[in-house]
């Protein structure tokens, strides 16, 4: 009989994509849906970078690049880490990959082996349990509920370490929640690692500059902490080029060789044009990343004012990234007439069908009481949007 891999059939469908996907069908039948499910800038990519891609262009950057992406990005972004985050890395230890999404996988690839476990704390990005699959680990959730902020303490760290445990992964600013984790509290989860042999963790920093409580901070800068941490970041949500698939990681370089290695059997190196681009936005002016941070602080500002008016759900205030992950967990059991909430996943699909606004459930990141919207929209959509959703959940009796 024909068959997919088991490999394959260990993986679930991304359900952002999926959502995202059965808003275009309806737009695509003349409804007129606000999408709300997608994680990435509404904004365009700045004029000079993509001047910078034309440049690449008409200079014949139209070959193979290096499998670790070329030195001069990766010269780049060792100055970025020096200047922006007081780390000292060498060219050695960068890799670029096809988007920060490669780079998470690369590094779980790398280090994973059959059975070992990885501590993932919920909510979580629905690709990392998927990739931990992958690799034949074990993920190991971590409930980090409302709450307490959606933030994993030291204790909680502690407690779900055993022998197995290979590898934690941590999000900050976090996808799906917004939370940002401080400098003391990064420290304290630190603290537990180093006291660990083998244990390494893996800072998924991709929403680094949309941070509204300060500078960012990155658990490589404790003391015994940059040989344990791979850090991963991009140009995608700084700089608006999603599209355009630059992410790298910054490890020590034995790990740094092994994703090497790994890449260069299954992607090569990344779109040569795309890197000349980014190399250009991080070497140029930088008041484009904080405009974009401004404007994504303002729409925070009024999509949390906005839920708060909505009977029934429990908002926190988001710190970072372009998600508000408020609680819903009050309208299950409850029904239009035609329709019964039973999960968060029931809820967007009511939003979507009912509302026309398309959101995703809590449940595709480990927390079944919440339900994700990004407010990377225009004010006129957010302010529309809430409107609907409101008048939705209303006619839940």
């Amino acid at each position: 009989m024909a068959k997919l891999s088991n490999r394959l059939q260990r993986l679930a469908p991304s359900a952002t994509l999926a959502m995202s996907q059965k808003s275009s069908e309806m737009k695509a039948q003349g409804i007129d849906v606000i999408n709300m499910s997608v994680g990435e800038p509404d904004f365009n990519t700045p004029d000079l970078i993509k001047h910078a891609a034309k440049k690449a262009i008409d200079e014949n950057y139209s070959t193979y690049s290096p499998v670790p992406g070329y030195a001069d990005l990766r010269k780049a972004i060792v100055e970025k880490l020096k200047n922006e985050n007081n780390l000292e890395y060498t060219m050695n230890e960068v890799l670029v990959s096809n988007g920060a999404k490669q780079s998470v996988c690369n590094t779980v690839m790398a280090l994973v082996d059959d059975g070992d476990e990885v501590i993932i704390p919920t909510p979580y990005w629905v690709s990392y349990p998927q990739m931990v699959l992958l690799a034949g680990g074990v993920p190991v959730y971590v409930e980090a509920g409302f709450d307490q902020n959606f933030k994993m303490t030291p204790e909680q760290l502690e407690a779900a370490i055993t022998p197995k445990t290979r590898l934690i992964i941590l999000c900050s600013p976090s996808n799906p929640t917004g939370s940002v984790y401080s400098k003391e509290e990064l420290e304290g989860l630190a603290n537990v690692i180093k006291k660990h042999e083998d244990l390494f963790i893996l800072a998924d920093e991709i929403y680094e500059h949309i941070n509204y409580v300060g500078k960012h901070e990155s658990i490589a800068q404790f003391e015994g902490m940059k040989e344990r941490t791979i850090i991963v970041n991009g140009v995608s949500k700084a700089y608006a080029m999603t599209g355009w698939r630059i992410g790298y990681i910054a490890a020590p370089e034995w790990i740094v060789k092994g994703c090497n290695k790994l890449q260069g059997q299954y992607t090569s190196g990344p779109c040569s044009v795309s890197q000349k681009a980014a190399e250009f936005a991080y070497t140029a002016d930088q008041s484009c990343v904080e405009e974009m941070r401004v404007a994504f602080e303002r729409r925070r500002n009024l999509i949390v004012e906005l839920a708060k008016d909505i009977p029934g759900l429990e908002v926190n205030v988001p710190e970072g990234a372009f998600y508000l992950f408020p609680k819903c967990s009050s309208f299950y059991g409850k029904s239009d007439g035609t329709t019964t909430i039973n999960n968060s996943t029931d809820l967007a699909m009511y939003l979507l069908e009912k509302g026309h606004v398309a959101t995703v459930g809590g449940d595709a990141f480990g927390d079944s009481e919440c339900f994700r919207m990004s407010y990377a929209t225009s004010d006129e959509n957010i302010i529309e949007a809430m409107r609907r959703i409101k008048n939705a959940l209303s006619e839940l009796k």
